[in-house]
C-alpha cells in the first residue's frame, strides 16, 4: 500500500496538507500511516518553492527510519552535485534552494548537506514495488529499460525522451513515451507539468505543477486512484503542457 507523492518542489505546505488528506498522522515530526500505509516519492524534492530545505529534512528522516522510498529527479541530481561542489549553473530553480542554503549557519548547511547527499546516494534510480507491478521513475522509464542502470536508462528517468533540440523557451524537447509503452507494470512518474493527471496506457503522470499555482497530487497504489491539493502559489498558466 503506497502513496506516491508527485514533484514538490519545495511546496512543503502542500506536502503536509496532501499527507493529511491521505490519512497520515504527523505528531512525530514526519508523516506516518497507522494502516502500514508508505510514501513513494517521485523525485525533484526542491527548487522553485519556498521551503525546499523543510522537504529535505522530512524526507531524509523518513528514509532513514525506512519509512518511505525515494528516487531522485533531475532537479535532484542537480543538487547533489552543487554539494559536491561540482560547477552547476544556479539557474532554474535552483538557485532559490541556494538561496534557503546560503541562509543557515555553517554547522546547519553541513546537516542539511551531508542529510541530502545521504539521500541521494542511498536512492535508487528507479522503485520496483509488489514484484514488478509499480514502477516509480521521475520522468518515466521505456519497458526495456526495467531491470537497467546504465547511463542512457539515468538519462531517460531523469530527464525524459529527450531529443536532443530545444523549445523556444530552452526547454528540451521531448518525445511522448507513454504513448509507445504496452508494459503491464503501472508506472508512476512525473517531470513534466499537467494540470490534471495524465493516464496514458499504464501509466501516470502526477506532476500537476503544485509550484506553478495549480495543485500537489498522489496516486495510490493499488488503489488506482489519484488525490490533491490546491496550490497556495501565484498560478503560472505558461508552464504547463498541453
Amino acid at each position: 500500500m503506497i502513496d506516491v507523492i508527485g514533484d514538490i518542489h519545495g511546496c512543503y505546505e502542500e506536502f503536509e496538507q496532501l499527507t493529511k488528506k491521505l490519512g497520515y498522522d504527523w505528531s512525530t515530526g514526519i508523516p506516518l500511516h497507522n494502516n502500514g500505509r508508505k510514501l513513494s516519492f517521485v523525485g525533484d524534492l526542491t527548487d522553485r518553492g519556498p521551503e525546499s530545505l523543510k522537504v529535505i529534512t522530512t524526507v531524509y528522516q523518513l528514509i532513514k527510519e525506512d519509512k518511505a522510498f525515494y528516487s531522485p529527479g533531475n532537479h535532484c541530481n542537480k543538487l547533489y552535485r552543487f554539494f559536491l561542489g561540482n560547477k552547476v549553473q544556479t539557474t532554474h530553480g535552483l538557485e532559490t534552494t541556494v538561496a534557503e542554503y546560503e541562509k543557515l549557519s555553517s554547522p546547519k548547511q553541513e546537516e542539511v548537506k551531508k542529510s541530502f547527499i545521504w539521500l541521494y546516494e542511498k536512492a535508487p534510480l528507479y522503485q520496483v514495488h509488489d514484484n514488478g507491478k509499480l514502477i516509480v521513475a521521475h520522468a518515466g522509464i521505456k519497458e526495456e529499460y526495467i531491470g537497467k542502470t546504465t547511463s542512457r536508462v539515468k538519462t531517460f528517468v531523469l530527464y525524459g525522451d529527450i531529443t536532443g533540440e530545444t523549445n523556444p523557451d530552452g526547454t528540451p524537447v521531448r518525445r511522448d513515451w507513454s504513448k509507445h509503452y504496452n508494459g503491464t507494470a503501472m508506472i508512476v512518474y512525473g517531470h513534466t507539468p499537467m494540470k490534471i493527471p495524465k493516464r496514458t496506457n499504464r501509466t501516470i503522470n502526477i506532476d500537476t505543477g503544485a509550484v506553478f499555482g495549480n495543485e500537489l497530487t498522489a496516486y495510490r497504489y493499488p488503489e488506482d486512484e489519484t488525490i490533491s491539493v490546491p496550490s497556495s502559489l501565484p498560478y503560472d498558466e505558461a508552464r504547463f503542457r498541453a
